[in-house]
């Protein structure tokens, strides 16, 4: 089945004009260089009144984001940078010792995450596309963080503890989220780099979730870790391109949201050795003809969606709401959306939603993290900016 290998990840739609925002914020804005809005907006949702506030602006196709701590964030730029802000400050110098990354089509520095126990250990651990001309594809990487902001932050001790394979030479579905599980496991989402019926082929990493150690070795309990000819990394598999992925607060399960087609965007939960149908099931449909792809939209022994968007609004970075600062929206699920261009929430009762609502204001949104002062933290790609989501009074 021939489908186009362009996505919605590459097709963003065209950005809001400035005049747009302004209007739909009812604000005064400034310019950032290159970038967007500058300024604090307020947002009205079904339930509150928010305040959008601009943290750090400038950047270079954000992508990722994790909390050091209370006061510092940790943030990627794709073309390669890993930066720090720290009271509420971007800081000039990238961190140090950061190996080469590759960029190559939707591929580059991606995601990133602390250990469990970074405060002792100060390990991080990276997602970022590596390779050569021939041959690109998801790796992870972790290190040492050390410095200061006086000093500048480098990384030390730096090692690759996994690669995904094969690799090739297309542009698109490189995944990556990067979520601990309790055990203090890494799950790593990938997708399948172009090569959809890879995703059903349990010898090669393509369209998979992953489950590795803290050290890049193989859980004893991973669904085929010891299945002939399997791939013993993998948790699931027949996922499209996963870029979102969070641990239910409550139940301990890892949720994830993937890229369909034209139409079909998913969120699942991803539970082990399951098959979530690409491409034998989808909602989706090819690029431009609008043919079905693969064989429906059910098949016995693949799972069903718990949410789809038809038509697709691209969904990327997921987190679920556990804060203070806004009660209402607690246990809630929050995901951001590129061609969208919205933070799309999600109440739930279980493993049911039972109602979307659409917030807007935050442009091509890449990631969204609930942050440890109770507020929601935003990388929003058309403006270069890491964003704060508050309430406005």
């Amino acid at each position: 089945m021939k489908t186009s290998a362009t996505t919605q990840e590459v097709q963003p739609k065209a950005l809001v004009s400035l005049v747009l925002l302004a209007c739909l914020v009812g604000a005064a804005t400034q310019i950032w260089p290159g970038a967007g809005i500058a300024s604090d907006r307020i947002v009205g949702t079904e339930d509150y009144r928010v305040r959008i506030v601009p943290v750090a602006s400038g950047l270079d196709t954000p992508w990722g984001m994790t909390f050091l701590d209370r006061d510092r964030i940790l943030l990627t730029e794709k073309p390669g940078r890993l930066r720090v802000v720290e009271g509420g400050k971007l800081l000039p110098r990238p961190v140090a010792g950061l190996p080469a990354v590759r960029v190559h089509g939707q591929g580059g520095l991606l995601d990133v995450t602390t250990h469990p126990q970074f405060a002792s250990n100060g390990l991080i651990y990276w997602s970022f596309a590596n390779g050569d001309d021939a041959n690109v594809g998801t790796e992870v990487a972790r290190g040492k963080l050390s410095g200061d902001a006086a000093a500048g932050y480098r990384l030390d001790q730096v090692e690759v503890i996994f690669r995904q394979q094969p690799k090739n030479t297309g542009s698109p579905h490189f995944g990556s989220r990067l979520v601990w599980d309790r055990a203090g496991n890494l799950f790593v989402t990938l997708g399948d780099r172009g090569q959809m019926q890879e995703a059903q082929n349990l010898s090669g990493h393509l369209g998979k979730i992953v489950r590795i150690s803290e050290a890049g070795r193989i859980p004893a309990d991973n669904p085929f870790a010891t299945r002939p000819n399997a791939r013993p990394e993998i948790f699931s598999l027949g996922n499209r391109n996963v870029q979102g992925a969070a641990l239910h607060p409550v139940t301990g399960e890892l949720w994830a949201h993937e890229h369909g087609p034209q139409g079909g965007d998913e969120v699942n939960i991803i539970r082990a050795g399951r098959n979530y149908g690409w491409p034998v099931i989808t909602y989706g449909v090819n690029y431009g003809s609008g043919t079905k792809i693969g064989e429906g939209t059910e098949k016995p022994g693949m799972e069903q969606p718990l949410w789809k968007w038809i038509p697709s609004i691209a969904p990327s970075g997921m987190a679920f709401y556990t804060g203070d600062k806004f009660p209402k929206w607690k246990g809630n699920l929050f995901v951001g959306a590129l061609a969208g261009q919205l933070i799309a929430r999600l109440t739930l009762n279980g493993d049911t939603v039972v109602r979307e609502e659409r917030i807007r204001g935050t442009g091509r949104t890449r990631d969204i993290r609930a942050g440890p002062d109770g507020n929601l933290y935003v990388l929003s790609e058309s403006e270069g900016a890491l964003l704060r989501i508050e309430p406005a009074g």
